[in-house]
């Protein structure tokens, strides 16, 4: 099971996309449009034993040169297919988000996130429920171009809780792993 939650989440940090921003100088008085930002997260796992989708679009605003805010969302559909009949779930999310860029390419990162659930039960039932998670952490940003570039990040989920016999949680670790290329808009 532990092989299977380090693919997915592989796989999941490979196929991630956000929008660019980070050392481009701003003209001096930028328009409201220049300083707006979109872009967003995809994620795409398919295996024997479940499929999972994701999808995070994202837009912020350059407050100035090196900070930035925004709100992110999350949709993701997971289907088991290792229980009979196949259980399929759906979390929905949304993400404040503030991103610092303190020394040449690294950054320091902070969101507050929102997370509307559902977990399967040994008896395969579904319920919903939600989880609240204050992440912070630091990354890496590499521009490969005008609009697009390498990104990696590392976030501690301060709010994790190491689950107990009978509860079902949205994270199996505090640290959350992004990697992957950046698109703008």
């Amino acid at each position: 099971m532990r092989r299977l939650i380090l693919l997915f989440i592989l796989a999941l940090a490979t196929t991630i996309t956000y929008a660019q921003w980070g050392d481009q100088p701003m003209i001096e008085k930028p328009k409201f449009t220049d300083r707006v930002f979109f872009g967003g997260g995809m994620g795409l796992s398919f295996s024997k034993s479940y499929d999972f989708v994701s999808i995070s679009p994202l837009v912020g605003y350059r407050l100035t040169q090196k900070l930035a805010t925004g709100l992110s969302f999350t949709y993701r559909y997971t289907k088991y297919k290792y229980i009979m009949p196949n259980v399929s779930t759906n979390d929905y999310g949304v993400s404040p988000f503030m991103r610092f860029q303190f020394y040449g390419p690294l950054f320091l990162h902070a969101e507050y996130e929102y997370l509307n659930y559902q977990y399967v039960t040994y008896t395969s039932e579904t319920f919903r429920d939600s989880y609240s998670s204050f992440l912070a952490g630091g990354g890496f940003f590499q521009p490969l171009g005008r609009n697009a570039g390498f990104f990696a990040v590392a976030l501690y989920n301060f709010s994790y809780r190491t689950p107990g016999a009978n509860d079902y949680y949205p994270y199996t670790s505090p640290w959350i792993l992004r990697a992957g290329i950046t698109a703008g808009f």
